[in-house]
């Protein structure tokens, strides 16, 4: 049991919640201040769940009973309730007992007996599910180890929410009652059964969003213009399906009907009789609160926020901020913005437009997130330019722009794309990341089953954009870029780049490796695709080249070949305008109608292998192959009776469509006699082509393949070569790393381990050492209690005794056994041996004083060199490992050779924690300087296994214990058999709330 100080109230317990249903509720403790909130409650909940609660009749709460369940010492007794609206709709509370089932009085008793109670018209929700995560954390905090509860076997639906929690159980009956008893440590099934409850309690809010029957536009001016009246325009414009409504408290008293749109008009919400699903709020921010608390009291299930004059006009509004953040979810409510540009679903059964756009995208598969009301505007219209209208290679089935994501961000999008059947690629403009441990699990997951493509603002300044309350950057961009990458995001610079990538990916398949085959009409283009494709580490073979007047037929014929071909993954084909007599199409005559129809036809043939096209002057070619190819037309039928022959009868509309003609693929259409096509041979050598690997094994169950849709061939087209294998070029990783996620590893167990005891060292030193240090900030541990945290996961550091003076330096060496190194440890010297501050292999005493004595002579007084002695080990390659909790990145494993390579050079190669063994043995062969470590030049090859697994131990650690914030060790010197570890550093913190390891919780920025 805890001490007296801990009684405080806990204001971290506090947290905000997704539902089931997509609805939001607060979990927080428990007050004396509750009491009349805990009648009213009480008051509402039927007899019959009143009787599964207490195993008898129980009308009401006496007053005895109202003041044991609101006084609480949050240590051995706790209650927690979920609120909406500021009301409870259910608590949970419990009580530390003994061996026996009393109240416990020994502070080694480490079980507590737990009982919930919901409200009837809020069962359903997963209310208990989320509110037994957090008293289960709050219990582990408290030092329980294990829930006991009593239910009546009536009670299933209590039953299945502590048997469906993952938790390792033991289930008995006895005397009418089941008991159950649950070990509260998290368990892998625990986690899971956590985190898919979270993912479609956050999907469904996102959903509710998306999908709303009914609008009310809150702001809506009297005159055309102004943000209301244009939002207004923009949902009457796309076809909205549902109901939308005007309000606006200053339209005149008995206004019925907005004119010319022809929409219902109310002075107020209250004035609509039906429900409202979403609210577009387009007031001044000082009335934005008063909409609020209106939408809240009607029921409304989400607001959208158009108005500014938040966060990103500074301190005072970054707290308006807060404020109103807190007021919409304080009813259960969603919120995007404030400041933000509006949302679009173009599913036919929805045709949402609520945003600021002038129109309404056309329908298709990628998914748009962007927290820039400017870079929304720069997507919508790059992607409404390569392919306009419903159905054309461009087209989005939905687009969020939050501004200052206040609440919904792109983790909610994230959790919502990933099931979402109408949306195969992502695409992301992020300007801050607030969660970035759960951004890299989310986007993983992701990932695995379709394309994330993300473009980062505010990359090299190291601040957040205005609005964005979230900590800075600390590591560098391409720490941040190489470990979206590991996560399997496809990271890119620009919009244009975020749009070539989508298109690319959202209208081929992925190519199964990296050997393009390249042809043309332009013998120039062709080299600059060649000399592009090196650049992006493809595998370009010889391009074919076609004369300048080739035919499309000519071009057809070309791309059947290359695709029919066993040495080529993917095809890029330049075309220029062709010239020449007797061509098929004149020039300018339907030229590039002429030649998409041809490349369609070759590239249906072979659906497997993606195809990418480079033009110069051929706008209509790129606009042709962007749109839906017309449909064939139906085959006249010359009977069409009931008694007609299968094969002659008129098309019925149950039939399937008839599918294109395509030429045979055993007998590719013949090229033109008259136009031969030669090979290129560009400047050096070919590359060479390796033999195709065939992909691994996927369990199915595991990762999805991607969905390949039955719609005619939409093929991207691109004005550079250099866009059009860059964009290619980012399939092919990616493709490769979807290769390798369906065998990504493993976390190994190591038995010598020991987590329990560590974690007790941390809340010890946490203790002694965060006693006068800010909320936050971490804090070193000292040397000796670093090295016994290590050795807790089996990290052992090599002995460092202080040497003050020459005399005790002699004591330390015998004690330690000769050779010994001297070192300085003063900052400005540690670990550099180039400055004379490291010296090695002293084999005795009078060799030890003379360097003692060397050493204070040229680079100070002991006092400021602070010396120690070490003994010497095995010779080997020095490396320095790091790990950290990094704010822009999550908690990262770092790890570089020491020394030169990694300070001056940056050679260091990173991943996130938790690391897999695949992971790590490839973080290790991927830093440029590796050949040293595998035998460069002859020299002798060292323990790379034995640097894996320090690697594995140091991820295990920080991944078991959020408050260990950085961990150190250099040098680490890795020799033929076995390491070193010379020198180590541990800092601590206590973690944040919003850590993405607790139970779940929406963020608060």
């Amino acid at each position: 049991m805890q001490k007296s100080q801990d009684h405080a109230y806990p204001t971290h317990w506090e947290a905000d919640v997704v539902l089931r249903d997509g609805g939001t509720a607060r979990i927080r403790p428990i007050t004396p201040d509750d009491a009349e909130r805990l009648v009213s409650f009480y008051e509402q909940v039927s007899d019959e769940s009143k009787y599964y609660r207490f195993f008898a009749p129980y009308p009401r709460l006496s007053a005895r009973d109202v003041h044991r369940f609101t006084h609480h010492d949050y240590v051995d007794r706790v209650g927690l309730a979920a609120t909406v609206g500021g009301e409870f709709i259910a608590t949970v509370r419990y009580d530390r007992i003994n061996d026996q089932g009393l109240p416990a009085k020994d502070p080694e008793d480490d079980q507590a007996e737990v009982a919930f109670l919901v409200q009837d018209a809020h069962q359903g929700r997963g209310v208990a599910s989320a509110l037994l995560e957090h008293i289960a954390a709050v219990a582990r905090e408290r030092g329980i180890r294990r829930f006991a509860a009593e239910v009546l076997p009536a009670n299933s639906k209590m039953i299945k929410v502590f048997t469906d929690a993952g938790y390792t159980h033991k289930r008995t009956f006895e005397d009418g009652v089941v008991r159950l008893e649950f070990d509260l440590e998290p368990t892998e099934q625990s986690m899971a059964v956590m985190r898919g409850r979270e993912q479609r309690a956050e999907a469904r809010s996102v959903q509710r969003l998306l999908t709303p029957r009914s609008v009310a536009v809150i702001g809506t001016g009297r005159a055309p213009g102004g943000v209301g009246r244009t939002a207004l325009r923009s949902l009457l414009d796309s076809g909205f399906t549902g109901r939308v409504h005007a309000v606006n408290h200053a339209f005149p008293e008995g206004m019925q009907r907005l004119d010319p749109e022809g929409v219902p008009a109310v002075r107020a919400l209250r004035e609509i009789s039906d429900p409202v699903d979403l609210a577009v709020i387009a007031v001044p921010a000082d009335s934005v609160p008063d909409v609020v608390r209106d939408c809240g009291q009607h029921g409304v299930q989400g607001v959208l926020i158009l108005s500014s004059g938040y966060a990103e006009a500074g301190p005072d509004g970054r707290e308006r901020q807060r404020d109103l953040l807190r007021q919409a979810r304080s009813y259960g409510m969603r919120l995007i913005g404030p400041n933000a540009f509006g949302l679009i679903n173009t599913a036919p059964g929805v045709r949402l437009n609520a945003s600021l756009a002038p129109q309404m995208p056309g329908a298709g598969h990628i998914g748009l997130f962007t927290q820039s009301g400017a870079i929304g505007i720069a997507l919508l219209s790059g992607l409404h330019a390569r392919g306009p209208g419903d159905g054309g290679i461009a087209g989005i089935s939905a687009f969020v722009s939050a501004g200052n994501r206040a609440d919904v961000s792109g983790n909610d999008l994230l959790q919502y794309w990933y099931e979402d059947p109408d949306t195969d690629v992502v695409i992301l403009y992020l300007e801050s990341i607030g969660n970035p441990r759960k951004f890299a699990r989310l986007a993983r997951r992701t990932a695995a089953v379709k394309p994330v493509v993300v473009a980062r603002g505010a990359r090299h300044n190291g601040t957040a954009p205005p609005g964005h309350a979230v900590p800075t950057v600390r590591v560098p961009d391409s720490t941040v870029a190489a470990l979206m990458r590991q996560a399997g995001v496809i990271r890119v610079d620009t919009v244009t780049e975020l749009i070539d990538a989508g298109l690319l990916l959202a209208s081929q398949p992925l190519p199964a490796g990296s050997r393009i085959a390249i042809l043309g009409n332009s013998e120039s283009l062709a080299l600059l695709a060649y000399d592009a494709c090196l650049t992006e580490r493809l595998r370009p073979q010889r391009p074919h080249v076609l004369t300048s007047a080739a035919t499309p037929d000519d071009f057809r014929a070309a791309l059947a070949d290359a695709l029919a071909g066993d040495d080529c993954d993917a095809v890029v084909v330049t075309a220029i305008p062709w010239v020449g007599e007797g061509a098929a199409v004149s020039p300018g005559g339907g030229e590039g109608a002429a030649l998409a129809a041809a490349l369609r036809t070759a590239a249906e043939a072979h659906p497997e292998k993606p195809v990418t096209v480079v033009h110069l002057a051929m706008n209509e070619l790129a606009e042709t192959l962007a749109a839906p190819a017309p449909a064939p037309a139906p085959a006249p039928a010359p009977a069409s009776g009931p008694d007609a022959p299968a094969g002659d009868r008129a098309p019925r509309p149950e039939d399937p469509a008839p599918a294109p003609a395509r030429p045979p693929e055993s007998a590719p259409p013949p090229r033109s006699p008259s136009q031969p096509a030669r090979p290129l041979s560009p400047p050096g050598p070919p590359p060479t082509l390796a033999a195709p690997q065939p992909a691994p094994a996927r369990d199915p169950g595991t990762i999805t393949p991607p969905r390949r849709r039955t719609a005619p061939l939409r093929i991207p087209a691109y004005p550079a070569a250099e866009r059009a294998v860059r964009a290619l070029a980012e399939a092919v990783r990616y493709a490769a790393w979807r290769r390798e996620a369906a065998d990504p590893g493993r976390v190994p167990e190591y038995d010598d381990i020991q987590e329990t005891a560590a974690g007790a060292d941390i809340e010890r030193l946490l203790g002694r050492l965060t006693l006068d240090v800010p909320t936050g900030r971490s804090v070193p541990v000292p040397p000796e209690d670093a090295e016994a945290l290590l050795a807790r996961y089996g990290i052992h550091t090599r002995p460092v005794l202080a040497a003050p003076d020459p005399d005790t330096a002699v004591r330390a060496a015998a004690r330690l056994g000769y050779p010994v190194a001297l070192k300085t440890t003063a900052p400005h010297l540690r670990h550099r041996a180039d400055l004379g501050g490291v010296r090695l292999d002293i084999a005795g005493e009078r060799e030890l004083r003379r360097t003692y004595a060397e050493l204070t002579d040229f680079l100070g007084s002991p006092e400021e060199l602070r010396p120690v002695v070490q003994s010497m080990v095995p010779r080997g390659v020095d490396t320095v490992i790091r790990a950290a909790i990094d704010p822009a990145a999550g908690a990262v494993l770092s790890f570089g050779l020491a020394g030169a390579p990694s300070q001056l050079l940056g050679d260091i190669a990173h991943r996130l924690i938790p690391a897999t063994d695949r992971e790590v043995a490839e973080q290790i062969r991927s830093i440029r300087a590796a050949p040293l470590l595998f035998g460069w030049r002859g020299s002798q090859p060292v323990d790379t296994a034995a640097l894996a697994e320090l690697l594995l131990r140091v991820s295990r650690l920080v991944d078991d214990h959020p408050e260990v914030v950085a961990v150190d060790l250099e040098p680490v010197v890795v020799a033929a058999h076995g390491l070193s570890v010379l020198g180590a550093s541990v800092r601590l913190a206590r973690p944040p709330a919003t850590t993405d390891l607790g139970p779940r919780r929406l963020p608060v920025y």
